[in-house]
């Protein structure tokens, strides 16, 4: 293993050479392909560094020592460290994903005393907002969103409430194996532990296809637990497990059984919404639903009256049409068919039901005018419709679970031998035994992943962390730790700090901790010509790496400014009203009322973009153009791009020209007794966290001194800085 160190110590610049890299050894490892003590360093377990840490005036933590030796290695030194200014933002955004505010600008700017920053990043770490952060990064990972995708994409109720789970566990620290273990199997390892069974909505955070009407059941099920088995495989595992559905995997050590029995883990597990309410809470709901049922219910009623003789005309033209066997199933009374008579009036019902679009065409203007009125009234009332009784958005095992199969080609029809729950072979059973009944299934898996003697989940976990601190991660891509994912950049680095992560609570404040206090994390940005010919990637971090934010973090960033972020915690999905253009794009077959129905409360629209609606067919713009996840696959790492509809977004979208507004206002209160001195100050510290240079100050009120929209420009402009935008 200490030869495959070496060896990749200088990692790989580009996914190319990733791939290169990993197919030098490929030859030699496809023998050991079938053997479960195959050699592939990420299959071992961590192994501590034999070689003495590196000292120097620049090493301040155990990162150090291996980063400074990386650099040696290649004739390179550090980046000089970044200017408090800009260090004081790049761990604010990294920690809360949000600027930081002028106080806390000011305490840590003025405070020369030693120690200023690490009481800086202790404030951080123990902000409510630090979970928030985080909880954006690992949703991106297992995928989660609000509703199921597909073309229903229905909306999940309970959905939101394993979003607030993830926060609070960042939040409180919890160790990251007890985070795992209850998402896994909170529901056996844990019971009665309401949070331990919301967190098994896991299992259920990435899409399903549900349809209505006739289905494949079977099929159906198979779509379920090949999704609970990939997210383990991606999420936890770090491996592309999902390669050997339909055959052994090509690179990874892992057999087309091997995929099968992880699947059985997961044979006996139903993903269900599961009451949590107490009967004081059921019998407050019912109560209310009865109120607001009773409001409705006269809307409802002069709405059908008025659309019945036009349905009756659209359900007479369309049963003319309908097939003869129809038709004699339909002429038999109810209670007088057979099975198969049953199925066809059923059927028949459903082809002549009639719709909106069917009906309105028959109405004259005036009945549509009346109609139209009377469904914006409803529309208004369902707004207020109350909120269903607690349940928890999780999972539970079935009664009688079905067996699990290998499938030939992956194909559900095409069964092969049957499969009882087992571990990958590559990596071995641990110590631990896989029940084959329906209880206990789960709770082995989530012993197993958790194991100290497990080599992948402090590895995959620990590169999680680097990437999300430091821009890049010690193995490029997060999600695959196999042959394809390529070699780390710094190979001991990354088992030392897997070492330390299992040998210490498994603290992920810990390991961010760690992190940002380490030279390595404090380097500037500032690109050095000779540095980057000779690494071009910073595959050894010899600067830190500047990226953009992601579109989440520009938005609340923005409102962070302008004054108007709304800060709390917690809560069902907001959504904003959308485009009209969008909604036409989207709802082109619908009837168009109430399709998109925003939340009315409107100080809820300044929410962190956090807690907004996630529609997987419905993105936002704002949050798409800056490259937000469609939460259809798992995205380990945002990606970055350029396009024109980002400055075109920045500019002129309604969302960014309220903010420049809000901003402007906010400056004129904050300065009403002073001059524009106050103005130009106060607008950089808002926004940038500093104060203007003089010759920006110049200029500031130079362009302020123009016209009487001036300020707003001012603050747009301000909003559109590359230096608000990108992380320094």
């Amino acid at each position: 293993m200490s030869d495959v160190k070496a060896g990749a110590a200088a990692g790989c610049a580009t996914m190319v050479a990733c791939i290169i890299a990993a197919l030098v050894p490929a030859a030699a490892l496809a023998a050991e392909a079938s053997n479960p003590a195959g050699s592939y360093w990420a299959f071992q377990s961590p192994s501590p560094t034999s070689e003495a840490p590196t000292t120097t005036k620049w090493t301040r933590t155990v990162i150090d020592s291996h980063v400074w030796q990386g650099l040696q290695a290649k004739a390179l030194t550090p980046s000089p460290g970044a200017s408090r200014e800009r260090l004081l933002r790049r761990v604010c955004i990294d920690l809360m994903g949000l600027p930081p505010t002028p106080e806390q600008a000011e305490t840590f700017l003025e405070d020369e005393s030693p120690g200023a920053y690490e009481r800086l990043v202790d404030s951080l770490l123990a902000s409510p907002h630090y979970g928030e952060r985080w909880a954006q990064k690992w949703l991106d990972v297992v995928r989660f969103a609000d509703t199921d995708g597909f073309e229903r994409d229905g909306y999940r109720e309970h959905g939101w409430r394993y979003r607030d789970y993830v926060v609070r566990s960042f939040n409180e620290d919890k160790p990251y194996d007890r985070f795992v273990r209850e998402q896994v199997a909170g529901d056996e390892l844990y019971p009665g532990d309401e949070d331990a069974l919301i967190a098994t909505g896991f299992h259920g955070a990435g899409p399903r296809h549900i349809v209505g009407g006739n289905q494949d059941k079977e099929e159906a099920r198979q779509e379920v637990v090949t999704e609970m088995a990939l997210g383990v495989g991606q999420a936890l595992l770090g491996l592309t497990v999902q390669c050997a559905r339909c055959h052994d995997h090509k690179f990874d050590p892992i057999s087309q059984a091997d995929y099968y029995r992880l699947e059985a883990f997961f044979g006996a597990t139903d993903i269900k919404d599961i009451l949590t309410a107490n009967d004081v809470e059921t019998g407050s709901h019912d109560q209310a639903v009865a109120l607001h049922e009773a409001a409705v219910k006269p809307l409802k009623d002069r709405l059908a009256e008025i659309e019945a003789p036009y349905a009756k005309t659209v359900l007479e033209r369309k049963r003319l049409d309908l097939a003869r066997q129809f038709l004699e199933a339909l002429a038999v009374p109810e209670d007088q068919r057979d099975e198969e008579q049953v199925r066809l009036a059923k059927e028949a019902g459903s082809q002549i039901k009639p719709v909106w679009y069917e009906i309105l065409p028959l109405m004259p203007e005036e009945v549509k005018e009346r109609r139209s009125a009377l469904r914006q009234r409803l529309h208004r009332l369902e707004l207020h419709k109350p909120d269903p009784p607690p349940a928890a958005f999780a999972v539970e095992n079935l009664e009688d679970p079905p067996g699990t199969f290998v499938l030939h080609g992956g194909d559900y029809r095409r069964r092969g031998d049957p499969v009882s729950p087992g571990f990958p072979a590559v990596l071995g059973a641990l110590g631990f035994q896989a029940p084959a009944g329906r209880e206990g299934r789960r709770a082995a898996l989530a012993k197993w992943l958790t194991s100290p003697r497990n080599p992948l989940t402090a590895r995959v976990m620990v590169n999680r962390i680097w990437e999300f601190r430091m821009g890049r991660g010690l193995m490029a891509d997060p999600n695959n730790f196999g042959l394809l994912g390529g070699m780390p950049s710094h190979p001991d680095l990354l088992d030392a700090l897997a070492l330390r992560f299992a040998g210490e609570r498994w603290s992920v404040k810990a390991m961010d901790r760690l992190i940002v206090l380490s030279s390595a994390y404090r380097q500037s940005a500032d690109i050095e010509e000779a540095k980057a010919a000779v690494d071009p990637g910073n595959a050894l971090f010899w600067r830190a790496h500047r990226r953009r934010l992601s579109g989440e973090a520009i938005r609340d960033s923005a409102l962070a400014a302008s004054g108007r972020l709304n800060r709390s915690l917690s809560g069902k999905p907001v959504r904003l009203p959308i485009e009209q253009e969008v909604y036409d794009l989207i709802f082109t077959e619908a009837e168009p009322d109430n399709l998109w129905p925003v939340t009315p409360d409107l100080s809820q629209h300044d929410r962190r973009s956090l807690y907004l609606l996630n529609k997987r067919t419905v993105r936002l713009p704002f949050l798409a153009n800056f490259d937000q996840p469609d939460t259809m696959t798992s995205c380990s790492v945002r990606q970055t791009s350029t396009h024109a509809l980002q400055s075109l977004s920045l500019l002129n979208s309604g969302f960014m020209q309220d903010q420049s507004r809000a901003l402007a206002d906010r400056l004129r209160r904050e300065c009403a007794e002073e001059g524009t001195g106050c103005v130009v100050e106060r607008a950089f510290q808002l926004t940038l966290a500093r104060k203007p240079s003089e010759y920006e100050d110049q200029l500031a009120q130079a362009f302020l001194a123009s016209g009487p929209e001036a300020l707003r420009d001012f603050s747009l402009a301000l909003l559109n800085r590359n230096e608000f935008v990108y992380r320094p």
